[in-house]
């Protein structure tokens, strides 16, 4: 076995305390990070939105870090060494996907919301039905995206630590719910922003170091790079030709559309990411946030090519191997270990401490996002205007109340999120989120643009289209080879999978769309209509959204 497949339990002692103790110290700074903001959380403004004083680069950069997820770090690579061009589709479409937020959403959504993405739906709708409506869809589409980090944390620490054990890694999941709750709890959104940024930071600068290592060994010549991951992986030409991930048959190339199509339009309807445009004073910021965030992500996802097909030629990817057992997951940290000199050498311990160090940083600030977007939409949406907020003034919440439930919120999510992940070990993260991108197209972006660019569209078809997408895409994961059926599958021994693609969005976006036109002509609601030119107004020029949200 050469020295770059060495597992890490079976470096030299040394080497993995100095692994272990340099992955605690970034650990560490990011809680200081999370402490130091919380002293500045007093309103509601702050919690949710960070009081609105982030620049447009700054949000860029807390942009891209949100979005530059464990999916993207470890399960892109992952997914590149095992299946080559089908991997790499899952670059292309997360890339693709910021020019339909750029073009349609951001903007916008920034000009008429507050705190949420309920807030732009609810501005000419009735308050209860949409709320409650977007806020499950926010929830659910939060803990789907939570499963691929935490199993990309329990992947990662296990590495780390030297174990394969399920339960080991259960335990980790665990962990990591344990201190994302914290991240939200105490930090808020200007902790987890700052805690992103860091992130951002640290995510690019390693990803750099990786891509120029691997290319130095190539020469910096891509064909020698492609060439050989070919041939290391055994698979040959095929391996740099579309069909290894979903087959070649006419429900294979189905399920590779319908995966393409969740990852370009999901980006535009993720709460975690929709609510990040509120963390700017102004609109012009806002369009700011998303061209920093594009050249970054856009410079990232480049350099997953090397990341993926770079571990397909370094590291052993066979059957069986650490990177095949792990379904791809731990590719990147063990392509570090491998460029940095080998598992058994200073380099290797100190470049794999550092990566895993910041691909676990990266986990945390997703997390911490991911939760307190489900936490906020859960109190201000639910609590604060549907449970509360039907009587007079006089009765609705305090602030000082509204931030203690998103604090019971948080961890109650998390709760849920831990309990969901511990099954879905055996998954590769980039499928997962994936998956979550499908939920999100279907359930949010059809209300999102219907409401934003017809006059005609009321509460019925808003909650039609929310429900009617978020039920179809959920339904159809429940019973296709995702959960049941396979070997990979969440649930082995069983098989109750009727639907035959893994990813349901060709068949749930659509849905999403008709149910929200039925609703319409349906429903007798025209009041909506009042307030369309407002919000037309509002969104295109940012007439009364300016400046500090009043709660």
């Amino acid at each position: 076995m050469i020295p770059a497949l060495i597992p890490l339990a079976d470096a030299q002692p040394g080497n993995r305390t100095l692994t272990i103790s340099l992955f605690t110290a970034v650990v560490a700074v990011t809680l200081y990070i999370t402490w130091w903001a919380s002293r500045q959380n007093k309103t509601t403004a702050d919690y949710y939105a960070g009081g609105r004083s982030f620049s447009g680069a700054q949000n860029g950069l807390a942009v891209a870090g949100d979005y530059m997820s464990a999916a993207s770090f470890l399960g892109i690579s992952g997914q590149i060494a095992l299946y080559g061009y089908d991997g790499f589709l899952y670059s292309i479409g997360f890339l693709v996907a910021w020019l339909v937020a750029l073009l349609l959403v951001a903007e916008l959504l920034r000009n008429s919301g507050r705190f949420t993405m309920a807030d732009q739906l609810a501005f000419r709708m009735k308050q209860k039905p949409v709320r409650t409506a977007a806020a499950t869809s926010t929830i659910v589409v939060s803990i789907f995206y939570l499963l691929a980090q935490m199993v990309g944390a329990g992947s990662l620490v296990g590495l780390l630590l030297g174990v394969k054990s399920e339960g080991v890694k259960a335990a980790v999941i665990i962990l990591v719910g344990a201190l994302m709750i914290v991240y939200v709890t105490i930090g808020g959104m200007k902790g987890t922003t700052w805690v992103q940024i860091v992130k951002a930071v640290l995510l690019m600068a390693g990803t750099v170091v990786i891509t120029f290592l691997v290319l130095l060994k190539f020469h910096f010549n891509i064909s020698d790079l492609l060439g050989s991951a070919a041939d290391k992986s055994g698979k040959g030409e095929s391996f740099l030709q579309p069909g290894l991930l979903y087959g070649k048959d006419l429900t294979g190339q189905i399920d590779f559309l319908s995966l393409g199509l969740a990852l370009v339009l999901g980006t535009a309807g993720l709460p975690h990411i929709l609510i990040r445009f509120y963390t700017v004073p102004d609109s012009k910021s806002a369009r700011r946030s998303v061209q920093w965030a594009i050249g970054l992500i856009g410079a990232f996802y480049l350099m997953t090519l090397a990341l993926g097909f770079g571990a397909a030629a370094l590291l052993n990817t066979a059957k069986g191997s650490a990177v095949a057992e792990s379904k791809g997951n731990v590719a990147s940290p063990l392509l570090a270990e491998s460029v940095g000199g080998g598992a058994d050498s200073i380099g290797g311990a100190i470049l794999l401490a550092l990566i895993a160090a910041v691909a676990f940083a990266t986990i945390l600030a997703v997390v911490a996002g991911l939760t307190l977007t489900s936490a906020s939409s859960f109190a201000h949406d639910l609590y604060a205007n549907v449970l509360r907020g039907s009587g007079s003034a006089k009765e609705k919440p305090s602030e000082k109340s509204e931030l203690r439930v998103a604090r019971f919120a948080a961890i109650g999510i998390g709760a849920v999120a831990i309990g969901l992940a511990i099954p879905a070990q055996k998954l590769n993260i980039a499928f997962l989120v994936a998956l979550a991108f499908a939920v999100a197209a279907s359930a949010n972006l059809p209300a999102l643009l219907f409401n934003l660019f017809w006059k005609r569209f009321n509460t019925s078809g808003a909650v039609w289209s929310i429900y009617g997408g978020l039920v179809s895409a959920v339904v159809l994961v429940v019973f296709s080879p995702v959960v049941s059926g396979k070997s990979t599958s969440m649930i082995t021994g069983s098989d109750f999978a009727w639907f035959p693609l893994s990813n349901p969005g060709i068949v749930s976006i659509p849905l999403g769309f008709l149910f929200g036109v039925l609703g319409t002509f349906l429903g007798r609601d025209k009041s909506s209509q009042i307030r369309y030119h407002e919000l037309s107004v509002r969104s295109l020029t940012g007439a009364g959204a300016e400046g500090p949200a009043k709660h």
